[in-house]
């Protein structure tokens, strides 16, 4: 019966995704049902960790992140967890074989949220968006390429880059409560209490330049059972950017960007017909 417990982990990861992010579960949904199911486990591990590190404020934070890393490692051993997202998660790690490197840098990067408020260098804010962002998008890839080792390298940097641009949309975009709330500034060098339009644009063509590299160099050459989904996900993104733009840089820390519902599906009907003409 242990199958059926698997597939009630798998379930628990679905439910986790479309919970916390209607916009992501929109895209897997666009993906080939043969890896819809490893991208929900690897989201719903992803999710969780981050849900310890930034919303459960009345709770031991670091006690709850070393038994979640330790309960991941024992699942790993014993190749079952009764933790159903940890169940899922191992399964797809060993499915695919993503490299323990991957799990230990995404796990660094939320262990240093519990403590870190301030990056100050270029060196640690890269560091800190390989492990929350780029190895995600590695993690994926892994699942994508299905074992294609030379696809799968070929790749690797547009996955990483598509990761950097995902991670600092939601950077900007969460600028209030990352500062506010969180007391946390991400980007180097920059006040995020007297944002200028300058420093403002310097990120956006950061964004853009990492948008830019991932859709030549690795959205366009996806297998195609990905890539109508990853490339609905980018065009979710690249819109977010959009009316991130549009917003002074001295209202940016009082507004909240989002894509309204209509225009989720526009986008999704967009990025369809691309697909269906092969113009992507």
């Amino acid at each position: 019966m242990k199958e059926l417990f698997d597939s009630v982990s798998n379930d628990c990861s679905k439910l986790v995704t479309e919970k916390y992010s209607t916009s992501f579960s929109m895209a897997v949904k666009m993906l080939s049902p043969k890896i819809r199911t490893d991208i929900y486990n690897i989201y719903g591990f992803v999710r969780f960790a981050d849900e310890i590190v930034d919303t459960f404020h009345d709770y031991n934070k670091e006690q709850l992140m070393d038994h979640f890393e330790r309960d991941y490692y024992l699942s790993k051993e014993l190749g079952i967890s009764l933790n159903p997202i940890l169940n899922s998660f191992q399964q797809t790690v060993n499915k695919y074989k993503i490299p323990d490197e991957m799990v230990q840098a995404f796990l660094k990067s939320m262990k240093a949220d519990l403590h870190k408020t301030e990056y100050t260098t270029k060196e640690e804010y890269d560091a800190y968006i390989y492990g929350s962002a780029d190895v995600v998008g590695l993690m994926c890839l892994k699942v994508f390429v299905n074992g294609d080792d030379n696809q799968y390298e070929e790749l690797k940097a547009a996955a990483m880059r598509l990761g950097s641009a995902f991670q600092k949309v939601n950077f900007l975009r969460d600028l209030k409560d990352d500062f506010e709330v969180l007391n946390r500034s991400y980007f180097p060098n920059i006040d995020l209490g007297k944002l200028d339009a300058t420093s403002k644009q310097l990120i956006i063509d950061e964004i853009e330049a990492d948008f830019d590299y991932a859709y030549t160099n690795g959205i366009l050459k996806l297998p195609v059972e990905a890539k109508f989904g990853v490339y609905t996900a980018f065009r979710y993104y690249r819109r977010l950017l959009k009316k991130l733009k549009m917003v002074p840089s001295e209202k940016i820390m009082d507004s909240r960007v989002r894509i309204s519902n209509p225009m989720k599906i526009n986008l999704l009907a967009r990025s369809y017909v691309k697909c269906k003409l092969n113009i992507i």
